[in-house]
């Protein structure tokens, strides 16, 4: 199973991320109208696809920029210009970046998962 999770991760990888977000509205609307069916089953785990792609790639890019911000201080202090980073440079965290500047990000959209109340007739 594992190694079949693993194939499916490399083929994930390979599709690239604006096209894939380029589906994202179509499979949320289908998502946001529960049914009990194979078609709506199939557009969550699309949806959530879609999702993780976007998510690693965002998770890449702190990591990444992080790890520069931290070279680029480590040789203005005199230190070593080697490349790449040791495994342990970075320690993984999903917390958001500390911003500066005054820069403003564009905040994600939270899907909410709770359940619609029906009028009673």
């Amino acid at each position: 199973m594992e190694q079949m999770l693993l194939k499916m991760a490399r083929q994930l990888d390979a599709l690239d991320e604006a096209s894939l977000m380029g589906l994202w509205e179509k499979y949320m609307q289908i998502v946001s109208r529960f049914e009990p069916s194979q078609r709506w089953q199939e557009a969550v785990l699309v949806l959530s696809l879609i999702q993780a792609k976007h998510w690693k790639n965002q998770l890449f890019n702190v990591q990444w920029s992080e790890r520069l911000r931290n070279a680029r201080s480590n040789i203005s202090a005199g230190g070593n210009e080697e490349f790449p980073f040791p495994p342990d440079a970075m320690p993984f965290s999903l917390e958001t970046p500390a911003k500066s500047g005054g820069h403003h990000e564009k905040r994600a959209k939270v899907l909410s998962f709770s359940q619609e109340k029906t009028p009673e007739v």
